[in-house]
């Protein structure tokens, strides 16, 4: 489920669009590890990280957020962990970039975490109204005060975990986005990422549009290995067709902006 958008309305005619991860690309952290430190000991009991299972992270931090909840852990608790959550270096910088070019770029953010996490943290950092979309794992809180979190879709990708595979959802955005502004595409579409699963909707992007992997970070490394023909990025496939351009700083993210923004 994507949240509504709360990037201002101008906005049908942006030349180009930017895509965010979120944990470890716009935080410094993975924000599910600083929500575990509001739990007693700031720890989970040895029993539930064991009972994790690879490929279903979404149903294991169900189970997280339902002990917490057990635990007496509140919503008060939960927001002042994400809030205290560093970002990631140059972030403002880039940021403020946008910021500065409202008609050039159309932000979303592509993650899976979960909507509260990330709409908390980017609202106490001033950051939710430069994005359009935020598509991520639906979570709220009941009436019993539980955060409750779902599994954003389901999808037939074999590379991705079973609660989301991002490039379905760039694809289909593209598509939606391109009939709701008469037909236009964008002239480029940019991706900023660090992870794993930022692999796969990277490899919907064709030769005119940008990846930003965070160097030396598993995004930056699976697609070094699909470079050199190390088994491919994301299991097997093909090496990228987009430009790939590492980034350590947002700063860096910037001055490829720039240089874009005076070629097109």
């Amino acid at each position: 489920m994507a949240a509504p958008s709360t990037a201002p309305a101008a906005a049908n005619g942006q030349r180009f669009l930017i895509l965010f991860d979120f944990d470890e690309t716009m935080i410094a952290e993975n924000s599910d590890d600083a929500v575990v430190r509001a739990a007693p000991g700031q720890r989970l009991p040895d029993w539930l990280v064991a009972a994790y299972r690879e490929g279903h992270y979404n149903e294991h931090m169900q189970r997280v957020l339902s002990h917490l909840a057990q635990q007496g852990v509140g919503e008060d608790a939960i927001r002042a962990a994400l809030e205290k959550i560093p970002p990631t270096p140059g972030l403002a910088a880039l940021f403020q970039f946008l910021r500065a070019h409202p008609h050039d770029y159309e932000a979303v953010v592509v993650s899976d975490a979960n909507t509260y996490f990330i709409e908390t943290w980017l609202r106490r950092f001033g950051a939710l109204p430069l994005f359009r979309r935020v598509f991520s794992n639906p979570a709220g809180f009941d009436a019993a005060g539980r955060l409750v979190l779902r599994p954003f879709h389901a999808h037939a990708c074999a590379r991705c975990p079973d609660n989301m595979c991002k490039q379905v959802i760039l694809r289909e955005y593209l598509a939606r986005r391109q009939e709701e502004r008469g037909g236009r595409a964008f002239q480029q579409v940019l991706y900023v990422g660090d992870g794993a699963n930022d692999v796969c909707p990277s490899l919907a992007l064709g030769p005119g549009d940008v990846v930003f992997p965070r160097r030396d970070f598993p995004m930056h490394r699976l697609i070094e290995a699909a470079a050199g023909g190390g088994g491919g990025a994301g299991g097997g496939t093909a090496p990228l067709k987009a430009q790939v351009v590492p980034w350590s700083s947002g700063e860096d993210v910037v001055a490829c902006l720039q240089t874009l923004g005076k070629e097109r």
